[in-house]
């Protein structure tokens, strides 16, 4: 019931502007991205890198808002990677949350050299493009997207010895 309670707000302005305009959309930023591992094929696995990202979602509304999912498309020096699927994210009123994804990214011809050159301690680009879906409860469940979430550098130090 305090769920209903906190979003009352939202729906007196809600009835004065279409959905998206009385919601303000939350951002994402990646605090921390990591190579773990690079695993070479062997018999029927392919090769695949392991990435560990740290994400921050800032709720710029004064009431708090449940993103039933946040999906994202990780693209590595223009190159697609894989996706990252965060189901059930709870924002804080003006605040923020905090999400670890680990992923296994299948290595393509078209990402194996930004992977070696991440594990050789180089920078690469990388950016997230997706989407999110707010759970507003009796409002509905607007989505917001696709755009890009957030995008920045990559390096860290190196994992290989070469």
């Amino acid at each position: 019931m305090r769920p209903l309670l906190a979003v009352l707000p939202l729906v007196a302005f809600a009835s004065c502007a279409p959905l998206q305009q009385a919601v303000k959309v939350p951002t994402m930023k990646v605090e921390g991205i990591r190579l773990n591992s690079l695993a070479l094929p062997s018999g029927a696995r392919p090769a695949a890198a392991n990435v560990t990202l740290k994400l921050r979602v800032t709720n710029p509304n004064a009431v708090p808002v449940r993103l039933a999912n946040i999906f994202a498309t990780v693209v590595i020096d223009g190159e697609k990677g894989g996706d990252v699927n965060l189901p059930n994210v709870d924002l804080p009123a003006s605040g923020d949350a905090y999400q670890d994804a680990n992923l296994d990214i299948p290595v393509t011809v078209g990402t194996a050299s930004a992977f070696l050159k991440v594990a050789r301690g180089q920078q690469v680009s990388y950016r997230l493009d997706g989407t999110f879906t707010a759970d507003l409860g009796a409002l509905g469940r607007p989505r917001f997207g696709p755009f890009t979430l957030s995008q920045g550098a990559w390096k860290q130090a190196p994992i290989l010895p070469f």
